[in-house]
């Protein structure tokens, strides 16, 4: 007698998801001068432990986790990390016209660096506690986001960081009704 084995399918299609952000265009991607100080503050916000780059890996991680058991849901965790992706892209390019690397480095004010690193996620075990996680790290990003508007003087830089900080309010509208 043969064995049969289950083989199981993942039916969410994610076709068509878009990201999901205001609909409001982004300031041009431009900067006064370089300044070196900027793009390092910036970098914390690119790939620090409060930053975009960490955003899109616990978003995706927890997409991939809660996709069997809820497949919108899931979509609406993808199109946030979507999102998030554009923001990443935006914090690069003004990175690089302010003169500094995108190298998923953070370089801190005392000369050291830190490479990003998955420690910065928090995984949690169920559907609720994730959405939980997703909203507080949305809120750090926008303290974060706000603390470096006020000690950045370029205000081509601070309008991008306040067209930001608008996504990332939706976000937690969002995941709040969720």
């Amino acid at each position: 007698m043969e064995e049969k084995k289950t083989v199981f399918v993942n039916e969410c299609n994610f076709m068509g998801v878009k990201p999901i952000m205001m609909d409001l265009p982004y300031p041009a991607i431009k900067v006064r001068e370089k300044n070196m100080a900027y793009a390092n503050l910036l970098s914390a916000d690119y790939c620090g432990a409060v930053s975009e780059l960490t955003a899109i890996a616990q978003y995706i991680n927890n997409e991939n986790r809660m996709n069997g058991e809820n497949c919108s849901l899931a979509k609406t965790i993808l199109g946030i990390a979507m999102a998030e992706m554009i923001h990443l892209q935006k914090l690069g390019e003004l990175i690089c016209l302010l003169g500094g690397n995108v190298d998923y480095t953070v370089r801190l004010q005392n000369g050291r660096q830190k490479f990003w690193t998955p420690e910065y996620l928090d995984i949690p075990s169920n559907i609720g506690k994730m959405i939980r996680a997703d909203i507080e790290a949305e809120k750090d990003a926008i303290g974060q986001y706000k603390r470096h508007i006020k000690m950045i003087g370029d205000d081509y830089v601070n309008a991008v960081l306040e067209r930001i900080i608008k996504d990332e309010e939706y976000h937690i509208m969002i995941l709040q009704s969720l």
